[in-house]
């Protein structure tokens, strides 16, 4: 199995540790480029608010089956119970503001991925699909999500004037 790009992330975000939890804690801006060969795939998607983007954690460091959750001071969780990036297959899923379509550049909102991330796919969020009002937490407590939603607001990021220094 084999998945190829078809886009990347252009963002702020140029460091691990850098990018908020979860992106609908984020308020931070930044563009999909879309790359040449998938650009026909963007026919209509400028009349969605919201995008899911799958995407590839090509920076992490390992692969777990247990992981420690990023804000939490207990004990590890399944790997499958959490949403820490060093999974068996580190794939990603973000939730994002669309709020431009200039040709191939999707510029979004609330993203939560670091510049160059690859993206592998683009769905429309459509909220009688993708929203389930009765659904459980699991162990995630409102605790939990309040921490979560305070670490988002410290992401660290580079100025718009470029990269960081090497």
């Amino acid at each position: 199995m084999e998945f190829i790009p078809i886009g990347i992330v252009r963002s702020r975000l140029f460091s691990a540790g850098a990018p908020p939890f979860q992106s609908v804690f984020s308020e931070e801006e930044g563009k999909i480029d879309v790359f040449p060969e998938y650009r026909e795939g963007l026919k209509n998607i400028e009349g969605f608010s919201h995008l899911i983007l799958i995407s590839c954690f090509d920076r992490a460091t390992q692969q777990a089956l247990t992981e420690q959750a990023l804000i939490d001071d207990v004990a590890p969780h399944g790997i499958f119970a959490c949403r820490h990036f060093n999974r068996p297959n580190p794939i990603g899923i973000s939730y994002v503001a669309l709020t431009r379509v200039n040709g191939h550049i999707l510029s979004v909102k609330g993203l939560d991925l670091l510049d160059g991330t690859p993206i592998l796919d683009i769905k429309p969020y459509i909220p009688a699909f993708d929203s389930i009002p009765d659904a459980r937490s699991g162990w995630v407590t409102a605790d939990h999500i309040r921490r979560i939603r305070a670490a988002g607001s410290h992401a660290h990021k580079v100025p718009d004037s470029g990269r960081p220094q090497e």
